[in-house]
């Protein structure tokens, strides 16, 4: 069964969202509700991919841009974990197949699932000392840290990120409302003038992430992300007040409705 939004439920929808699709290297401490002395970590990637790791003194770190398996990620997610807790200590977590119907994140993790993720400029979190001893994961690591773009967390809205790409810099925002509602209140702003971050600005579009809606900005590329904190803070006031208002679209708004959702993104 296909579930739109494999995360809702979980405290911080849209921060496992943006460490899901858009930040490259980050960590977040978890708790397992039934286990929850066996230290467990959130990983963005691991080496080769690999869906779950446990360490030699039984730390779980858990992938969570690993290939989706089903229609349901955080029932995915889950089976990794279930599988974790008998994996031997100093082994990758073998899952092969689709997993059956059983628990789901929201169902083995205490708190909700409340992230207080820590972005790194590598994968270095990878090793426990100063250079892996496997050949396969050293190469890994070195192909993996060639591939990061220059992140960085926004302060001004919740799971935002600005990125450095080759020609230009994009600034990113998960929104926490179903995509209708968002799509609305974007299409109000958008009528208003006020959907751009400033001068040499442009609003690219938006994708669809596991049921979000995720609104791209392109930016120049030079300057480093706090330069577009403030414009993004007045967007995101703006953007709050347009989702509370009542009532149908307004004629302008409504035909700004339609050509947003044409120009919606597929590139992540």
């Amino acid at each position: 069964m296909f579930v739109g939004r494999p995360f809702e439920g979980l405290a911080d929808e849209t921060e496992w969202v943006a460490l899901r699709e858009l930040v490259p290297a980050a960590t977040a401490p978890l708790t397992l509700r039934d286990h929850p002395d066996r230290e467990l970590t959130l990983a963005t990637v691991l080496p080769m991919a690999w869906p779950g790791l446990v360490k030699p003194d039984g730390r779980i770190i858990l992938g969570l841009q690993s290939t989706s398996r089903s229609g349901d990620l955080s029932r995915d997610l889950a089976s990794v974990l279930e599988a974790a807790l008998t994996t031997d200590p100093g082994s990758f977590v073998d899952v092969e197949g689709l997993p059956g119907p059983g628990l789901r994140l929201q169902d083995l993790l205490a708190d909700a699932g409340a992230l207080t993720p820590a972005m790194h400029e590598t994968f270095g979190f990878w090793l426990d000392g100063e250079a892996p001893d496997d050949p396969e994961v050293s190469a890994s690591l070195e192909r993996a840290n060639s591939s990061i773009l220059p992140t960085a967390r926004m302060s001004s809205a919740q799971s935002a990120f600005w990125c450095r790409v080759p020609d230009r810099a994009h600034v990113r925002w998960v929104l926490p409302d179903d995509e209708d509602v968002a799509l609305d209140a974007l299409a109000r702003l958008r009528a208003s003038g006020d959907l751009h971050l400033g001068d040499n600005t442009k609003y690219a579009g938006a994708f669809r992430a596991h049921g979000l809606l995720v609104p791209v900005w392109d930016v120049p590329r030079e300057p480093e992300a706090t330069t577009w904190e403030d414009a993004l803070a007045t967007v995101a006031k703006l953007y709050a007040e347009a989702v509370a208002e009542d009532g149908p679209l307004p004629r302008e708004a409504a035909r700004a409705r339609e050509g947003l959702r044409g120009r919606q993104l597929t590139l992540r």
